[in-house]
């Protein structure tokens, strides 16, 4: 299953986006440490089921489906808080860095507003930079890699010339362990200019930042975008990065627990959310509800939290979800469930590919696949899209 890591320092409401992104419930306080170990859960992305098209109703098994949106599973890593000097050790630095390796994807959330330190301790709002906590962040992570590559250099540079190793392979044997590929490697080092026996740290940390965007793309969330401090820290934001969601953590908690105490309908998600019965709300209850709608959902369409998991799988890793199924005819697998699981693959995955991302076995015994929409057998090197509904046929 595919790991988000929730990052970012002390206190800016990762645990809030956490425990909104998977129901969880985990400890939240103002202080700085509150999350000791990295609390994992399932979350879920959403896409279009196939069913809404093709007006049946589904069985889902791995993932659910609500009024024709598929929620498909991924694992969340909610990670503790990093402060400065991380990556030498500072805080409860190399452990929480350790929680980072499997993971896929980096969900780094900010206070935006400006209202907690560098460490993590409550300042007045617009008091501090949010800006700069990207940038420590980024730091932290590029040394904490490039102290796991640099280790044993020289000595790694002279086996290479002894034994005329390939660079890329050895250097995917130090980095093992971290969810790096070869391919990322060998893509990664292009762009680095020197050649290896030449290099000096700046090349080595240009490799890892190179292998960091390719590898473990990272996506801001801006949060606390509700206060009055958010909106100019929030704009100077995405004028310098690519990748930034604005997001109420706490707005979307809110709203979910409202809707689990039946006072409101809401779909993580939505841009909206409808109130069942005005007389079961108290006055501080109605005055969150509407604080809500008009500085979050009104003003950024959403609360961020559903917006962000979704981009962060099928924009910065390029997932689509497909749904294998036996019988092309009915759209089930052996025991009559109606698309039955749905699956993130990379864009440009093709069905050989698909078959060993479902079993080993599969892969080894695929023959050809079909497209069930046109019940029309699909040619070697298929690309498959977003929604396709692909039987696999194997000798």
């Amino acid at each position: 299953m595919l790991q988000i890591a929730v990052t970012g320092k002390p206190n800016v409401g990762k645990s809030s986006f956490f425990n909104s992104a998977t129901s969880s419930h985990v400890e939240m306080a103002d202080y700085p440490f509150t999350t000791i170990d990295a609390n994992k859960a399932i979350a879920h992305v959403i896409s279009e089921c196939p069913c809404r098209e093709l007006e049946i109703t589904c069985n889902p098994q791995n993932s659910k489906c609500i009024e024709g949106n598929r929620l498909i599973p991924v694992e969340l890593i909610d990670v503790a808080g990093l402060v400065p000097g991380a990556h030498e050790g500072k805080g409860l630095g190399n452990k929480f860095l350790d929680d980072l390796r499997q993971a896929k994807v980096f969900i780094h959330v900010i206070d935006a507003s400006g209202s907690t330190d560098e460490e993590g301790r409550p300042v007045d709002p617009g008091s501090h930079d949010p800006l700069e906590d990207i940038e420590f962040l980024e730091y932290e992570i590029v040394m904490w890699m490039f102290g796991i590559l640099n280790k044993n250099w020289d000595r790694l540079i002279r086996k290479i010339d002894a034994e005329k190793l390939d660079v890329s392979k050895v250097i995917y044997e130090q980095l093992s362990g971290t969810g790096i590929t070869l391919e990322n490697i060998v893509d990664a080092k292009r762009t680095v200019e020197n050649d290896y026996s030449k290099w000096v740290d700046e090349d080595k940390i240009q490799l890892v930042k190179n292998l960091l965007k390719i590898a473990k793309p990272m996506l801001i969330v801006a949060n606390k975008a509700d206060l009055p401090t958010s909106e100019k820290n929030i704009k100077r934001i995405k004028e310098k990065y690519p990748n930034v969601i604005p997001a109420s953590a706490e707005s979307e908690l809110a709203l979910i627990r409202a809707h689990e105490a039946g006072l409101i309908s809401y779909t993580p998600g939505d841009s909206d959310f409808k109130i069942k019965n005005k007389d079961d709300l108290n006055e501080n209850q109605l005055k969150a509800l509407t604080y809500i709608k008009e500085n979050v959902l009104k003003k950024y369409e959403n609360t961020g939290v559903s917006k962000a998991l979704n981009t962060a799988i099928f924009d910065l890793l390029n997932m689509i979800a497909v749904y294998p199924v036996e019988d092309e005819h009915k759209f089930t697998d052996q025991k009559g469930n109606i698309l039955p699981d749905a699956i993130l693959v990379p864009k440009r995955t093709i069905p050989r590919e698909l078959a060993y991302i479902i079993h080993t076995d599969i892969g080894d015994k695929f023959m050809h696949a079909v497209d069930a929409r046109k019940n029309m057998r699909v040619a070697s090197d298929y690309v498959l899209s977003n929604g396709d509904i692909i039987s696999i046929i194997t000798s």
